[in-house]
């Protein structure tokens, strides 16, 4: 059970919270930003992890 306990107190790493920042960047554009650029929101997930490594 310690393993738990440890698990769930750890502090969030600073990535996750870049890739929250990312996705919400790339939920506040527009559609016509989205065209320009030729994402779709599916892609969104994998874009956010790829900007929060950076």
């Amino acid at each position: 059970m310690a393993f738990f306990t440890e698990l769930f107190s750890r502090p969030r790493p600073k990535e996750m919270a870049r890739y929250q920042a990312a996705l919400a960047v790339l939920n506040s554009m527009s559609n016509t930003d989205r065209a320009d650029i030729r994402i779709k929101p599916a892609d969104f997930p994998r874009i956010a992890r790829e900007m929060s490594t950076r």
